[in-house]
């Protein structure tokens, strides 16, 4: 995917804004239409050993946040011949996202083997890799061509991972999607690049308005119908970012969410554990668990979140100070609620 300049006119950003706008109002309303029919249907979660919840919930408020972020950014696609702004981003990815999308709805439903899932994830991946490879080497030309496009495809189905094994607790996901995406908007703002500004606000507000159901206590949890494809969009436009050479950028952004999934697979991995059952022993769930608040725990990451997207904006100038910024926060929030 080529990354046009545009002007940081105020149409090109009006634009931005109308986006966020008609993504946020869409996943707000559509969300308790969603939840309406789920709970007729009764697919619903209903709590176990292993979750943080208490509550029957309904479970499948992605299709609300997914469904109003791909129509925001296929209607920016098609007016893209009317308007100064490109394309939001390239046709293959929104149509691999609402496959994901389709697949991961028929797991919260009913439950699907692990290989089915991971299969359909490689193919998305695949089918959007071009797109990658069009941005620029990911990890900065340091590796050969075939290589470095073969890691960051691993990289992005890590991260969709990451992102759904992350979705654990109320308002939790609405923090990050919020953050992530409003950050990336940010940055393309900065950098003139419509790539990110546009998607991001889009997918940015969508995540956030969904916390008007998700927060403590949750009405509807976002389920994998949303988390699998909105860890899809975002993995892809951070490797764009890094591809661009803003590589200290795309790791800050998400760098939560990365500490606190690879600290817990690493442990899990140490201790023999099956890595891809369900679980309580992340960072958020045990600081959730021990404060019986997860409201608290939801908004300690979104101050951090805060943090790490001052400390991306600064990284597009000086990449290595604000990465260990970063770090320090990501450091304080997990010792924060490991004395939870």
């Amino acid at each position: 995917m080529p990354l046009p300049e545009v002007a940081a006119s105020g149409v090109v950003l009006a634009q931005a804004g109308l986006a966020a706008l008609a993504a946020a109002l869409g996943s707000a309303a559509l969300t308790g239409v969603v939840r309406t029919i789920l709970l007729r249907r009764q697919v619903i979660d209903h709590p176990n050993a292993r979750s943080s919840h208490t509550a029957p919930t309904p479970r499948g408020g992605g299709i609300a946040v997914v469904g109003s972020a791909l129509a925001v950014l296929s209607a920016m696609t098609a007016a893209a011949a009317f308007g100064p702004a490109p394309p939001a981003l390239p046709a293959v990815w929104l149509a691999a996202a609402l496959m994901l999308a389709a697949i991961s709805f028929r797991d919260d439903v009913r439950p699907l083997p692990a290989a089915v899932r991971l299969g359909a994830q490689a193919i998305a991946v695949l089918a959007a890799l071009p797109a990658i490879a069009a941005a620029g080497p990911a990890f900065q030309g340091l590796l050969p061509a075939w290589l470095d496009l073969s890691l960051a495809a691993l990289v992005w189905i890590g991260f969709v991972n990451f992102f759904n094994f992350m979705d654990g607790i109320d308002g939790i996901a609405g923090v990050e999607t919020a953050a992530i995406g409003l950050g990336l908007a940010a940055i393309g703002a900065l950098s003139g690049a419509w790539v990110w500004l546009g998607p991001g606000a889009a997918l940015g507000a969508a995540g956030a308005a969904f916390l008007l159901w998700n927060w403590r206590p949750a009405k509807i949890f976002l389920g994998d119908v949303g988390s699998v494809p909105l860890g899809f969009l975002l993995g892809g436009l951070l490797l764009t970012l890094a591809g661009a050479g803003f590589w200290a950028s795309a790791v800050i952004l998400p760098l939560y969410y990365l500490a606190d999934a690879g600290i817990t697979l690493l442990r899990r991995l140490l201790k023999g554990e099956r890595v891809w059952e369900a679980h309580r022993s992340h960072f958020y769930q045990r600081a959730a668990a021990a404060r019986g608040d997860h409201a608290a725990v939801a908004r300690a990451v979104a101050l951090a979140n805060a943090g790490l997207v001052a400390a991306a904006l600064a990284a597009t100038l000086h990449p290595w100070p604000a990465l260990g910024a970063a770090a320090g926060i990501v450091g304080l929030l997990l010792v924060w609620m490991t004395r939870a």
